[in-house]
């Protein structure tokens, strides 16, 4: 098996419930506790303890309507709403570590580069360079709605819009200030010296950005960049990108050829496909003894919610679930559904018939994504096999119960993972990028495509 380091983030967001619907319900859960600063300062501290890369936080723009047509099913189960802000968390658990990195989804098409660029400079300067970013273009029809859009611009052209906001970005924050652009000077008056600031002179299809970069670099000067794009648009897009990549999928098998292609497409831009982390998503249920896992596995299983678990899978399917039979099988439900769910279930197991109720259930704990139930030693071995099988990096894990998935995993699952010397003993350096890439590397890789509008 696989001696390479595996990489762990914490897979979170500030709203009750993420991807295991009704779990919030179980006594242990303190999911309401996602408004207090204090569980994530916790959180923060224990997660650094442990030598976690990262808290890594999801976020949407929008109220999963797609079921019974309309969002009030999302609001009894919880199921990602309320939510509240990812950014607005960040500087008070930077507080309170030094090393944990914090990757904050925000979503490129209801952004505009020149405000958003300062918003994670500010950032970035605010936790001394451990800030990264989740670029997503957005999938939902209400946050369309609600953010100026009639309706959403196509899947092609928002990634078309993507990659000019991308460009600006990289002017801005590699481009515009030179590294000593900042002399504070008082005995000459001087702090910044002009002479050293360039306006970027955008002039694109979406974007028209004339002047210079309003705030001065930050430690890592452009946030770790990461992006989760399953169509071969996506692809693509992480590919020129992304500096970390999430991969879904229930087998390893499933995931390997995406891993791959990923790996070459970045190779063809000119990176060095090695130097893409790649990151699946999963949850862990750790106790003592496989025997023990497993019976709190089935606990956590009775707390499940069919309702929420199909308000999220109806979502990105795009089809109103809630008319269909519970019992009837998904390959009778309506073909026209989003590329990453519409075969999932069925690579999952693939001589299963499976229901709507058999996804609820399987989508109960963990959600759409694979499920390590067992002793510390047992899930280092599924870890080290889907690491091999497909070419990962680590693993961003998602909770159960909050905080309870992820004391677990520190408790039974860490020690495993340092005992056969795959989890570093230190966090590298001081900044998030430099926990993937080693000391040193505060900032972009030159192989990066945004390196090229680096001035120096």
């Amino acid at each position: 098996m696989t001696a390479r380091t595996i990489h762990l983030n914490a897979f979170e967001n500030a709203s009750p419930v993420n991807i295991s619907s009704g779990l919030w319900r179980h006594p242990e859960d303190q999911s309401h506790r996602y408004k207090d600063l204090s569980y994530w300062t916790e959180l923060a501290v224990m997660l650094e303890e442990a030598g976690f890369d990262s808290i890594f936080l999801a976020d949407v723009l929008g109220m999963l309507d797609v079921y019974q047509g309309k969002p009030d099913a999302a609001f009894r189960t919880a199921t990602q709403v309320p939510i509240n802000d990812p950014l607005s968390i960040i500087s008070a658990m930077a507080a309170v570590t030094k090393k944990l990195g914090f990757a904050a989804t925000v979503s490129l098409t209801y952004e505009q580069p020149y405000a958003f660029a300062r918003k994670m400079t500010s950032l970035d300067h605010a936790s001394n360079g451990r800030v990264g970013w989740n670029i997503v273009t957005s999938y939902l029809d209400s946050a369309a709605r609600n953010l100026g859009r009639g309706e959403q611009l196509s899947h092609d052209e928002r990634y078309d819009r993507g990659d000019e906001f991308m460009e600006v970005l990289y002017k801005l924050w590699e481009g515009s200030w030179e590294d000593d652009a900042v002399v504070i000077d008082k005995a000459r008056g001087v702090y910044v010296d002009p002479a050293k600031v360039h306006p970027i002179q955008h002039a694109g299809r979406y974007f028209n950005v004339p002047d210079a970069f309003i705030a001065e670099p930050s430690p890592q000067r452009t946030p770790v960049l990461f992006q989760a794009g399953s169509s071969a648009r996506g692809q693509t897009f992480a590919a020129a990108h992304a500096e970390g990549v999430f991969v879904h999928g229930t087998r390893p098998e499933v995931i390997a050829p995406v891993v791959a292609n990923i790996r070459a497409a970045a190779a063809a831009q000119g990176r060095d496909p090695r130097s893409l982390r790649i990151f699946a998503v999963t949850t862990i249920v750790a106790a003592e003894t496989d025997e023990e896992a497993q019976v709190r596995y089935r606990e956590l299983l009775s707390y499940a919610d069919y309702e929420g678990a199909m308000v999220q899978f109806a979502g990105p399917l795009g089809v109103d679930v809630s008319k269909f039979d519970p019992d009837q099988p998904l390959t009778e439900i309506n073909p026209n559904a989003a590329h990453f769910t519409r075969h999932l279930f069925s690579d999952a197991d693939p001589d299963r018939v499976w229901t709507l109720r058999d996804i609820a259930e399987y989508m109960g704990v963990g959600g759409m994504g694979p499920k390590f139930v067992g002793s510390g030693k047992t899930i280092v071995d599924e870890m080290q096999r889907w690491v091999d099988i497909a070419d990962l990096d680590g693993f961003n894990i998602t909770y159960a119960i909050r905080p309870g998935t992820f004391v677990d995993t520190v408790k039974y699952v860490v020690p495993e993972l340092r005992r056969r010397g795959l989890m570093r003993a230190e966090h590298a350096g001081s900044t998030f990028r430099e926990s993937p890439y080693g000391a040193g590397q505060k900032q972009l890789r030159d192989d990066h495509p945004g390196r090229k509008f680096w001035r120096g």
